[in-house]
């Protein structure tokens, strides 16, 4: 065999490799097309061509195997199972970008399912070079090593702590720096996921000097990056008053709120996150929020949007609400009783009910004031309704249950209290005779109502234990009249007069 003739069958060999690779990479990317790839091993044939002496077999059997692991989790514990991971760092650290993007790709699709086969990362030493890539001349492997340390810090706290123990914090920093918005996104992000688990690893991040540069830009035009910054914030802010107090230092407000209006949905969800996780620390941020208008800015956010993208603002209301009577004021001020209502009444989702009927408990349960401000706008109905519906979520009807008593228990707005007459269970009705009891002694007007309206006449059918608080509440209410329209009004009444009327003798001429 002449030489040419041997580099040809090295040369169709080389050929065959390259066009198996390729129509691999092209197969993976099509879900129904997976399950045959597996059956037939394509794995262990992968393998070897991750050490091929072609670069461009190798960094295309690298994307077969990242699309393949992507997929589900079964085929990324096959690639640990294949002793495949420590290859792909050995390579990582050697290889040229094209091979370095495709390998971190592998890294990332396999740790993205589960911790254990984020663990299963960490433990073959892919941290380590991994945030040698941050470091890289080429933003596409800073993006997709970036991409692949998020994906391992967001299972837990403990692989968060082994991205930071790794260095990949200030790092991370620099990247959100550059001027590619790609890589500032993925950085941004995996932050955002470091950030999440607990104070000290939020506080790690601060440390880094992240929230200067994530505060700048807030009004980034790019929504996908809007998006990462804000939420990379919120969970920064959550932690404790302190960080949430830092946040707000590096001048978020008014900025943010312009955030509320975007065109793009999930800006404003995590917006509205942001200044929740704010709000909910103390009465002081609340305020700070409320004198810088995101009162009213939240309240017009619910207004345009629907379903989740809605609940962050619905909660930060009752956040704002719970603190104080002056900052429960300054939501009912802003026209945040209506929106609640509207949410409660029509949102289909029983957790984003739930939200609005703890956020309304928040706001009536300070003072009559607040309490009729809830109640002119016919909530109380609604949420009876949906605590006695058995269609209802155990969580609504037990949100529901505490905003009817917190708001029963102040409310002094009797035509809102008298359909609870007819329609309350026992432990409701307790609460809304109890309101009666205080309001009729000092309101003689209220009390001639009462006795027109029929409301006297159902206290009277309230069948009460004997020294029981309902009891005492209907003796204090039937004090209230003369003894001879108590009576009137009494179950059997009619029928003691006709008594009488039967047993009466007409005087004789």
């Amino acid at each position: 065999m002449s030489q040419r003739q041997v580099l040809q069958v090295f040369e169709q060999y080389q050929k065959a490799r390259t066009h198996f690779v390729q129509m691999v990479a092209e197969l993976a990317t099509r879900p129904q097309n997976i399950e045959t790839l597996q059956n037939a091993g394509v794995m262990s044939l992968l393998r070897p061509l991750l050490l091929d002496v072609v670069p461009t077999i190798q960094q295309t059997a690298a994307l077969a195997l990242g699309r393949l692991a992507n997929y589900n989790d079964d085929l990324a514990e096959a690639v640990v199972k294949g002793d495949i991971l420590p290859q792909l760092v050995y390579s990582l650290a050697e290889q040229n970008r094209f091979y370095k993007k495709a390998a971190a790709f592998v890294l990332r699709a396999v740790g993205k399912h589960s911790p254990q086969l984020a663990q299963a990362i960490v433990d073959c030493g892919a941290l380590d070079t991994l945030v040698i890539c941050l470091e890289d001349f080429d933003p596409g492997v800073k993006e997709a090593a970036a991409w692949a340390l998020g994906y391992i810090a967001r299972h837990n706290a403990e692989l968060s702590q082994a991205v930071v123990d790794a260095g990949a914090v200030p790092l991370l920093v620099l990247c959100i720096q550059e001027p590619e918005v790609a890589l500032k996104r993925i950085a941004a992000s995996a932050l955002s996921d470091i950030s999440k688990h607990s104070p000290e690893l939020a506080q790690t991040v601060v440390d880094a000097g992240a929230i200067a540069h994530l505060a700048q830009m807030i009004l980034n035009p790019d929504a996908k990056l809007k998006r990462q910054i804000l939420s990379a914030l919120s969970q920064i802010a959550k932690h404790s008053v302190d960080l949430a107090e830092m946040v707000v230092e590096a001048e978020i407000f008014p900025v943010v709120l312009t955030c509320l209006k975007d065109k793009d949905e999930y800006v404003k969800k995590n917006a509205s996150t942001l200044i929740r996780e704010i709000a909910k620390h103390t009465p002081e941020l609340s305020q700070l929020i409320v004198n810088a208008g995101g009162v009213a800015a939240v309240i017009d956010c619910i207004g345009s949007c629907k379903g989740n993208i809605r609940l962050p603002g619905i909660m930060m209301l009752g956040y704002v609400a719970a603190h104080s009577e002056n900052l429960a004021m300054a939501v009912i001020i802003s026209k945040g009783v209506p929106q609640l209502s509207l949410c409660l009444s029509e949102e289909p989702e029983d957790h984003i009910k739930a939200a609005a009927a703890w956020a309304l408990g928040q706001i009536g349960r300070h003072t009559p004031e607040h309490a009729r401000a809830v109640a002119v706008t016919n909530t109380l109905p609604v949420l009876l309704s949906l605590y006695m519906s058995t269609e209802s979520s155990e969580d609504l009807q037990v949100k529901s249950k505490k905003a009817i008593k917190s708001i029963l228990q102040k409310c002094t707005y009797l035509p809102a209290l008298e359909p609870f007459l007819y329609d309350a269970p026992p432990n409701i009705l307790k609460h809304v005779v109890g309101q009666f009891s205080k309001v009729l002694p000092h309101d003689s007007k209220a009390r001639r109502l009462f006795v027109t309206s029929g409301g006297l006449k159902k206290v009277q059918e309230i069948k009460a234990e004997p020294g029981s608080l309902l009891q005492e509440y209907i003796n204090s209410i039937n004090n209230c009249y003369p003894e001879e329209i108590v009576r009137y009004y009494s179950p059997g009444y009619s029928e003691t007069l006709l008594q009488r009327v039967d047993s009466y003798q007409p005087l004789a001429n």
